[in-house]
């Protein structure tokens, strides 16, 4: 790689001096570095495993170590000469401090594994996990539920493992904590059964396999078994039914994910911890099984608060944004509660939810927003101060991100096949793609970048393509209606190393148009108000030659912005909207019958509209660049209607006269009743009150 230690230097406001085979003959180095008790940053993947080693052997290593990749992410390509700007920022933000803590998850496995499938390749399974796991093993019968099959292999004569047979009523839990149920349907009790095949061979009907399950399509009731089975008798056909629970800490499923339902197995994208799937041949489930005995921590990776929830009020259902999008199924409605709730052992960290959620009860909680936006104006402000132009922010998972874009300079390197990852092109490693949306792409946007691209590949769930999709089409929208030239949000789809010139291809995109000045502002732990913040900068440094309209209309799909327009003719300014309204978007006049609107409050969440008696209220996503979008604005307002008895305001007009109206046919208000709706609730009472010692007296 052509590198610059004197410009590298500069830009990091250090001395540097270049190593060129700093893993072997210079390692000396390296080890000086480590003593000296300050952070070290070796920007080097590729050798980690002989750095961090070396370091161990290393008497008096203190300094904390970070790796980051510059060669693969930046000198390997055809831009090698012109990377200096973005090596330079890659090294800076390996130099920020590691994500604050958060609260973590604990899960506790013992060992117990329950392995569900055909009998001889569970036991197959069974005998390669080894003897330090506590093995359980559930058969359904051969042709129910092996999706693979072991020729080669015959069913063990002798029980080694404990084996249990029936119908699976349901399946759920996680790691430490899943509860099997099943229904005993079997004749052949699985516990006495010696194994000994003579039922298997008297059956006339073929119908007991070799996992001593009855399939009962089959079986005419010849009753041959039960007389070949006389000396064990495991066999009893006129056994009743019986339903069973048991709890394990792991299951390994060889099911095929067809024959499963969401009630007898897990068919969601993301799979809980501790639940595993195995086709036969890859190995690598069962070794990730074998290393999960113990207590285990994670993240929890999301916080929620109630209060800015749009999910529903009034027993009424809004916004259903996270649930949809959830491919952990770790979220939920919690009835009676008018929230939701988060299953923080089922969450796998995608942070998809925070993404889609429009009012910012979701947030990402590590890393936080806020930790990101320094990583990102370190990235940019260090890119730009070095020189380099035109920076395009291309977030990429950790795992599976990182190694495309490896393979995609190992390629441009070796081969030439391909071109590399281009020198304005800014590689953000997250811990998934879909963990930030509209606030912080928008964000990066003001601290200079041209473009913000996601690289989503084969572990995504399809929703997560879906919702990305949505949120870039807002995002895009507000920009091009600004007047900001070009495309700034992509969403590039490169599944595997097949896909390498696909993803060459779609890096050499031409930059769009940047802001005219870069914002200093930082994320903010609300969503919202970060958002704000950078629409406000991105409208005050807008292209000046562009005439902004009044209004961007939003797509009507995913945005978090808009206002409402009210069918006056049908609204009663009964102010239910107003109570159903999580985000304080909607107000009322406590002196006059008045229905206001803070344009820049509304999530467009739509629980208004389904709140509304009449159906007088209609969402329109958009962004309106008026000032007025901050202040309370009257959609609508009406005469007070006064009492006929005191003359006090009570309610309005029109809501009066339409009750009257519907009531008028009522046979319970006909005479005095009728005319007490139109009294404000003192002077009601006080003429029931009269009305009724008037009839006291007339009787005596």
């Amino acid at each position: 790689m052509p590198l610059d230690p004197t410009s590298l230097g500069a830009a990091l406001n250090e001395n540097l001096t270049l190593h060129t085979t700093l893993c072997r003959r210079e390692a000396g180095s390296f080890q000086l570095a480590i003593q000296s008790g300050e952070d070290v940053v070796v920007a080097c993947t590729q050798e980690k495993c002989l750095f961090t080693e070396l370091a161990e052997q290393t008497v008096g290593a203190s300094s904390p170590i970070r790796f980051v990749n510059i060669r693969e992410m930046g000198g390997w390509s055809k831009d090698a000469k012109l990377a200096s700007p973005k090596i330079a920022a890659l090294l800076a933000v390996a130099q920020l401090p590691e994500p604050e803590p958060v609260s973590t998850v604990t899960y506790k496995s013992a060992g117990r594994v329950l392995i569900i499938g055909d009998l001889t390749a569970a036991e197959h399974a069974a005998d390669l996990l080894g003897n330090e796991l506590d093995i359980t093993i559930f058969t359904l019968g051969a042709k129910k539920s092996a999706p693979f099959s072991l020729p080669f292999l015959a069913p063990l004569q002798e029980r080694r493992y404990p084996v249990l047979g029936g119908k699976i009523e349901s399946l759920t839990g996680w790691l430490g904590a899943f509860e099997f149920s099943w229904q005993r349907n079997n004749p052949i009790d699985l516990d006495v059964c010696t194994r000994c095949n003579a039922c298997v061979t008297a059956c006339p009907e073929d119908a007991i396999g070799l996992d001593y399950q009855v399939d009962m399509t089959l079986c005419t009731s010849h009753r041959s078994c039960v007389k070949a089975c006389q000396v064990a008798g495991a066999i009893d056909f006129s056994r009743e039914a019986e339903s069973s629970v048991a709890t394990f800490d792991l299951i390994l499923d060889l099911r095929a994910v067809g024959a499963m339902t969401s009630e007898t197995g897990f068919v969601q994208h993301a799979l809980p911890q501790g639940y595993f799937r195995w086709n036969g041949v890859d190995i690598a489930p069962l070794v990730a099984l074998r290393g999960l005995v113990g207590e285990f921590d994670k993240p929890k990776f999301f916080n929620y608060k109630q209060k800015l929830c749009a999910h529903s009020r009034n027993e009424k259902v809004g916004c259903n944004a996270c649930i949809d999008v959830c491919s952990a199924k770790a979220i939920s409605s919690e009835k009676g509660r008018q929230q939701i709730k988060v299953n923080p052992n089922l969450c796998v960290g995608c942070g998809s939810c925070t993404t889609v959620c429009p009012s910012g009860a979701l947030t990402f909680a590590y890393p936080r927003a806020s930790e990101q936006g320094v990583k990102l104006k370190t990235m940019l402000s260090t890119y730009a101060r070095s020189g380099g132009k035109n920076a395009a922010i291309l977030l990429h998972s950790q795992e599976a991100g990182s190694k495309l874009l490896n393979a995609l300079g190992r390629s441009a390197q070796i081969n030439k096949a391909t071109q590399g990852v281009p020198a304005r092109v800014l590689p953000v490693s997250l811990w998934h793609t879909s963990s930030v949306g509209l606030d912080v792409w928008l964000t990066a946007i003001t601290y200079g970048a041209s473009q913000v691209w996601v690289l989503m590949t084969d572990e995504e769930a399809p929703q997560y393509r879906a919702a990305l999709v949505a949120q870039m089409a807002v995002a895009q929208s507000i920009l091009t209606g600004l007047g900001y030239t070009g495309d700034h949000f992509r969403l590039i789809e490169a599944k595997d190393a097949h896909d390498l010139l696909t993803l060459d291809a779609a890096l050499q995109a031409p930059a769009a148009q940047v802001v005219s000045r870069n914002a200093g502002f930082a994320i903010q732990a609300d969503k919202r108000a970060t958002l704000e913040l950078a629409l406000d900068h991105l409208i005050e440094f807008a292209p000046a030659s562009f005439a902004k309209p009044a209004v961007i209309a939003m797509p009507a799909q995913g945005s978090p912005l808009g206002a409402i327009v009210i069918n006056k003719d049908a609204c009663t300014l009964c102010l239910s909207c107003v109570n159903a309204c999580p985000a304080s978007a909607l107000q009322d006049n406590a002196d006059s019958p008045q229905l206001k609107l803070v344009e820049k409050n509304c999530v467009q969440c739509g629980l208004c509209a389904k709140t509304c008696p009449e159906n007088a209220i209609t969402l329109v996503p958009q962004l309106n660049l008026a000032p007025s979008r901050k202040e309370p604005v009257v959609i609508n307002e009406m005469k007070p209607y006064s009492c006929i008895r005191c003359n006090k305001p009570f309610g309005t007009l029109k809501a009066i006269e339409a009750m009257v109206g519907k009531l008028s046919g009522h046979s319970m208000f006909q005479g005095a009743a009728a005319e007490r709706l139109k009294m404000c609730s003192d002077c009601r009472v006080i003429d029931m009150y009269s009305t009724s010692n008037e009839s006291k007296i007339t009787d005596l």
